[in-house]
């Protein structure tokens, strides 16, 4: 399979997954919102130690799940992060974090994660627990993803969300900033919370 078509099979599932979170039908023809998911706290792994959402309360979390061998969706959420991160002053970075939880525990160690984020950021975290953990933590967060067939060459896509959370200072999710959103946006969004 080339790499269009696994971005196109890999956007089409983000997409599916993003819109059954956002609405579904009540049976009676009406649109229903579903409630924003609620997060929670969680303790997991990077390459520096156990990251601890309760220790990070008073600071701004972007969570974003993802993976290492992503090909297309993670780069460009990471980029976009990035870009965020560097607009923000020194101090108002000093109370952002941004975290990628892996949502491939099976190759995804804390010292690859630590290098995959600090390609796009120095101060981003990437984080691994085992795969209950990260079943529990994405559906507190209402994260889909989906590990698909082993390739030939032994390598395999994992389809996921692609939103990005962003958790106020209390540790409650704050608001959901969907893939494509402008850095402005997120910019502002941040210091609103900080």
């Amino acid at each position: 399979m080339n790499s269009t078509s696994c971005f196109l099979r890999s956007f089409v599932t983000a997409c599916a997954i993003a819109l059954l979170t956002a609405c579904s039908d009540s049976g009676t023809g009406e649109r229903v919102l579903v409630a924003r998911p609620e997060g929670g706290d969680f303790v997991l792994q990077s390459a520096a130690g156990p990251v601890d959402t309760r220790a990070l309360r008073g600071n701004v979390l972007l969570i974003y799940f993802g993976y290492v061998n992503c090909p297309d969706i993670c780069p460009v959420s990471m980029a976009a992060g990035a870009a965020a991160l560097n607009a923000l002053t020194p101090a108002e970075r000093a109370k952002t974090r941004m975290i990628m939880i892996s949502v491939d525990p099976e190759r995804d160690t804390p010292a690859k994660l630590k290098d995959y984020v600090a390609y796009f950021h120095p101060s981003m975290v990437g984080a691994v627990g085992t795969a209950t953990e990260t079943a529990a933590i994405a559906k507190s967060f209402g994260v889909g993803y989906l590990r698909q067939p082993t390739r030939p060459d032994g390598g395999y896509a994992v389809d996921h969300s692609s939103q990005t959370f962003v958790i106020g200072p209390d540790g409650k999710v704050a608001e959901l900033l969907p893939m494509g959103v402008p850095t402005g946006k997120v910019v502002a969004t941040v210091r609103k919370l900080l």
